[in-house]
């Protein structure tokens, strides 16, 4: 089977699967339920009425000790007048870099920002039907500690604590930084430039540093980072109320491929852009996240391409997950983004009036799917990119398409000719060359399904139809754009197929705009 990889062998030297950005949150859970609270409070002895001067101590316990963290290292504790400074053209991670390179600092606390932002906390209010104090969760701003950490295996690194009850945490890391600092334990040569890895010297052991990460015992680390900055942990322990329970809030999953030089990459990216952008429909897009498009779907698919300053990217999103693809220097990197994780499925095991059976269950926020979201994000991005296969540089392809404009014969028979920039062929070209026949191949059916937007009205349409395709099916074989496989009724695409159906379609939406309009 043509894979991107396998038609693209001889310009790519390998493959790296890792997650890019992750974003985990820790919530203090058994604070949550109804009283639990109020339980908390009085396991110390302190009632409701007492609450607002209990928190107020509790919240300066934790300045003073992000204070002391940033004395103690010697680093800078700095209040932020705006919870964001991008408008100020540097983020807060710009921020702690320049510091960091400021001060030469290579491992560590780096610095502490202090800075007001919403929240969602606890509160007493009094109750006018029950006459009593109870606990509330409202939203309100309060101060928030950023501490920017150099740390020996994850790089540069952030923890986020809330000031006020129940003191939600989050942490953000980088698999690259991370893979960056392994590679150098191992003296692995690579190339860097910003967060991508542009060159590493041996891509199997860096691919199976990659594999591990995701089984690391993630609980167990994030609770480290946590007591590091939370003094009140230990109390809260010690009152029957745990400690963090560790979500997935946000993940992206990217794989690169590292092409043999910038001037291969560019003259591939345009057909690549171009066959993203009008080739693939709604439900292909569906298709790469492992989705079905459904008549019960609601929400929105959007497919969108932007410009920027280090490259070229496509980008498309289903509800708050996506799929993009864009490149930087030598490297075209495909990425998934996660942010709701219900949206797929993972195995459980589960108990039925049958007994324990496994089922395909709606997936969780939990640290204990970061396996499922690695295999999930993997999976969309090998999907997209075979889907890409058939993109190749345009400009000898569409030298190519005058003998597609011309009868051929082939083994005695003569096959009629194509009219490329025709709605009816290029539908046809778009049909063969959608997303979901990438692995597996078409059948008649298939294009059938892509070709007609109504089901057959009767038996006699079906039939109809059926040979219809089948001539099609035989004029694409005649003019070796596509391929039988062997000892099955499956067709697959030729690499000739690819490069000249995808110019076809390339001419008709980008050089002949004008007759596409009266056309369509």
């Amino acid at each position: 089977m043509d894979t991107f990889l396998s038609i693209h062998q001889n310009d790519v030297i390998g493959t790296l699967s890792m997650f890019d950005r992750m974003i985990f949150k820790g919530y203090l859970t058994h604070l949550f339920p109804q009283g639990a609270f109020g339980r908390f409070l009085s396991a110390q002895g302190v009632l409701l009425k007492d609450f607002a001067q209990y928190v107020e101590q509790a919240t300066r316990a934790l300045k003073e000790h992000a204070q002391h963290l940033a004395k103690e290292a010697d680093r800078p504790f700095i209040y932020l007048a705006s919870a964001t400074t991008k408008a100020r053209g540097q983020s807060k991670e710009d921020l702690a870099r320049a510091i960091a390179a400021r001060d030469g600092i290579t491992e560590g606390l780096v610095c502490v920002f202090s800075v007001l932002e919403t929240c969602t906390t606890f509160a007493v209010q009094g109750n006018r039907e029950t006459h009593k104090l109870e606990v509330v969760r409202r939203q309100r701003k309060c101060l928030h500690f950023y501490f920017y950490y150099l740390d020996a295996e994850f790089g540069l690194m952030h923890i986020r604590l809330q000031s006020w009850f129940p003191f939600d945490i989050q942490i953000y890391i980088n698999g690259r930084e991370w893979l960056a600092r392994q590679l150098d334990r191992r003296d692995i040569p690579y190339e860097r430039y910003d967060n991508k890895l542009l060159h590493i010297a041996d891509l199997d052991i860096a691919q199976a540093l990659c594999d591990k990460f995701v089984r690391r015992k993630w609980p167990r680390v994030l609770n480290a980072f946590a007591r590091r900055v939370n003094p009140l942990l230990p109390l809260i322990r010690q009152t029957g109320f745990g400690g963090y329970y560790w979500v997935i809030d946000q993940a992206e999953y990217a794989t690169d491929v590292f092409f043999r030089d910038r001037a291969t990459l560019e003259a591939l990216f345009p057909a690549l852009v171009e066959l993203s952008m009008t080739a693939f429909s709604a439900e292909d897009v569906m298709r790469f996240l492992g989705r079905k498009l459904h008549g019960n779907f609601q929400g929105d698919i959007t497919t969108d391409r932007k410009r920027r300053p280090e490259g070229r990217r496509v980008k498309h999103r289903v509800k708050t997950n996506a799929l993009k693809m864009y490149d930087a220097a030598s490297l075209l990197r495909v990425e998934t983004t996660i942010n709701n994780p219900r949206e797929f499925r993972v195995l459980r095991v589960v108990q039925t009036p049958e007994g324990r059976q496994r089922r395909w269950l709606p997936m969780g926020k939990g640290v204990a799917n970061l396996w499922r979201l690695a295999q999930v994000g993997r999976q969309a991005n090998m999907r997209y990119l075979n889907a890409l296969a058939w993109a190749q540089p345009t400009g000898k392809a569409i030298a190519e398409l005058d003998c597609l404009c011309h009868p051929h014969k082939a083994n005695g028979r003569r096959h009629a000719r194509f009219n490329p920039v025709t709605r009816e062929d290029c539908d046809l070209f778009t049909a063969v060359l959608a997303g979901e026949h990438a692995l597996n191949g078409f059948r008649n059916k298939d294009l059938q399904a892509r070709l007609y937007a109504t089901p057959p009205a009767s038996p006699a349409e079906r039939k109809r139809r059926s040979a219809h395709v089948t001539r099609l099916i035989a004029k694409l074989r005649g003019h070796g754009l596509i391929a039988k496989v062997k000892d099955s009724r499956l067709y697959r695409v030729t690499e000739r197929g690819a490069r000249l159906m995808s110019a076809a379609i390339y001419c008709r939406n980008k050089e002949f705009p004008h007759y596409t309009w009266q056309t369509a």
